[in-house]
């Protein structure tokens, strides 16, 4: 039951930063912010591309951010944000929270 919990928090989290400039969608995106040094955390969905999880992990090892892997597939996160497509990569930039 925890679980739920703080996975209710992160998506809490991410409706209020899809109100501001914080937010970045897209594995490309992702980790060009990643790779510039912009990126507080990253949330994955449930069923994100074993390729794309692991580049994300690689990159964590060079730069400073948290992972996140939430309990909803891509299709719902897509959903949450408003958006027509299915969305595996979620990222907050620094000084976002």
């Amino acid at each position: 039951m925890p679980k739920k919990d703080v996975v209710d928090e992160d998506i809490s989290e991410i409706k209020k930063l899809i109100k501001t400039k914080k937010l970045v969608i897209g594995t490309g995106k992702t980790i060009k912010n990643i790779m510039l040094g912009n990126v507080d955390k990253v949330f994955l969905s449930s069923n994100c591309p074993k390729k794309v999880e692991e580049n994300i992990e690689y990159y964590k090892k060079i730069g400073s951010f948290k992972i996140k892997k939430l309990g909803y597939p891509n299709d719902e996160i897509g959903a949450l944000c408003k958006k027509p497509f299915f969305i595996s990569v979620l990222s907050v930039l620094k000084g976002g929270k």
